[in-house]
């Protein structure tokens, strides 16, 4: 279960990188209300391939975090004594993952259909990279103490 645990994460965290390239596209662009339709052309494509087009490649993705949840879940249910390493572990792969389903996903499709404004496109752009990194902090965090403590 350790070794399936930490290969989830891993994929998912190359995943978030994948994605936080085309996300770093937004920083450049802080202080601006709008984002350069350029920007917003390259964001919303990369994410209607990612969630809508790329099918059925997209589902591995949702495939992984729930292969991710069942593990952790499986090694909670089954020590004797979980333990905090199992608890905090828990926390910080779930965070992300509920993140992603709830707002993440539906915010990115969205975008990628591009049917608002660009001012929303560059909300919902802005929102996509920020719930990014801290899906990749949470994952990274997992990591560090899924392997040092947990395996």
């Amino acid at each position: 279960m350790s070794l399936i645990a930490a290969a989830c994460a891993g994929f998912l965290v190359a995943v978030l990188w994948m994605d936080l390239i085309f996300d770093s596209q937004v920083l450049h662009h802080r202080g601006a209300e709008e984002l350069p339709e350029s920007v917003l052309a390259s964001v919303s494509a990369y994410y209607r391939r990612a969630t809508t087009t790329s099918r059925p490649m997209s589902l591995l993705i949702a495939l992984v975090m729930a292969i991710l949840l069942g593990a952790l879940v499986a090694r909670y249910v089954t020590d004797d004594h979980p333990g905090w390493p199992i608890s905090v572990s828990i926390v910080l792969a779930g965070a992300p993952i509920a993140l992603a389903a709830v707002r993440t996903v539906p915010n990115a499709k969205r975008l990628g259909a591009r049917t608002d404004d660009a001012d929303e496109q560059s909300r919902l752009a802005r929102a996509v990279g920020v719930d990014h990194v801290a899906c990749f902090v949470c994952l990274l965090s997992f990591l560090v103490v899924w392997l040092t403590f947990a395996a």
